[in-house]
Parts: structure tokens; sequence; C-alpha cells
């Protein structure tokens, strides 16, 4: 006689890892304020990290039209989260957009669209700024790009040197490398 089948719990590995530092930094992750931390967090960070199940092309679509004018497109203010790569810690901030056309331009949605899509990684903010002025310029090939990215880094706040402060990222492409060169280039 066969013996019944056991029901096979597989447990979602982010939720056990999660499950393991708790009771590592001395905490029971069965107490009733953590019970459904690990699965919380687990969701959290899927979407934290959910740049990674897209790309460039798949978020433009079908967002890029034949330009009509030859004045600056600048997309001011776009909020983003992102997770530092070095801790896991949030930073967070504005970014400022804007591109020279040349023979297209893009869906202005699709911009912001842009940011979270390499904002929802684990980063750093040179690359992030740097990653949507090259994604601008792979889909436009416009005349010139800028990037200005300004954010406020947990890292820096909640523990090392505690103290908030903004950082300032600029990535510029093509015109706009000539007309706002950096200081000594």
């Amino acid at each position: 006689m066969n013996a019944p089948l056991k029901a096979v719990h597989f447990e979602d590995p982010i939720a056990a890892s999660v499950r393991e530092i708790l009771e590592a930094v001395g905490e029971d992750p069965k107490r009733e304020g953590l019970a459904q931390t690990p699965m919380r967090y687990a969701k959290a960070m899927r979407f934290l990290a959910s740049g990674y199940a897209s790309d460039v092309e798949t978020v433009v679509g079908n967002g890029v039209f034949a330009a009509e004018g030859e004045g600056a497109v600048i997309v001011r203010d776009i909020e983003f989260h992102s997770l530092c790569e070095h801790h896991l810690l949030p930073f967070y901030g504005r970014m400022h957009v804007g591109y020279l056309p040349a023979r297209r331009i893009i869906g202005l949605s699709k911009i912001p669209r842009l940011v979270e899509l390499y904002a929802r990684r684990f980063q750093v903010q040179e690359r992030l700024t740097e990653q949507v002025a090259d994604a601008l310029v792979a889909v436009l090939e416009p005349k010139g790009v800028v990037v200005l990215a300004e954010a406020q880094h947990m890292c820096m706040a909640m523990r090392g040197v505690q103290k908030h402060s903004t950082t300032t990222t600029r990535a510029t492409r093509g015109a706009y490398q000539e007309l706002l060169p950096l200081k000594g280039n």
C-alpha cells in the first residue's frame, strides 16, 4: 500500500530569508506584529525591484512620433524612489529630463516611465542618471539630452554619517555636452 502524499509547502525564498534576518537580530518572527512581515517584505521587494522585469522597448512601446518643432522638451520634477545597491536602503528625489528633438519626439508620459524603469532596480544615483540619458539617446537620437537628479539617501541619513543632504547628479549628451560642460573640461 502506498503512503499518502504529504502536501509540500514551498515558502517564498525572500520571506524565508527575512525570517532568518529577524531571528539573527534577536527578534521573534512568530510574534503578532512580525508574523506577516516576511511576506509583506517579499511583496514590497518584488515591487521595488520590478524594473528588472521590463526594458526600454516595452516601456516606450509605440510612444515615439515625428518631431514637429526644434524647441527643447523638458519634463521636470519627476519623483523617483530607488534602493541603494550598497546597503539596500532607499534613496529618493526628483529628476529633470530635457532633450532637443532631431527627427522624433517621445510621448511625455514615457519619460517618467523610463525613470521608473531604472529606479526600480538596485542602483547608485550616478548610474540611474546616466541610464535615463542613454535610453533617450537610443530611442530618439536627439540633438542633445540633459538629465539632472536630486536625491536624499537614507544610507547616509540613517547610518554612517547620519546627516541629511541632497546629492545632485547630471548626465549630458550631444549638444548639451557642449552647452553645459562640467568644470575643468
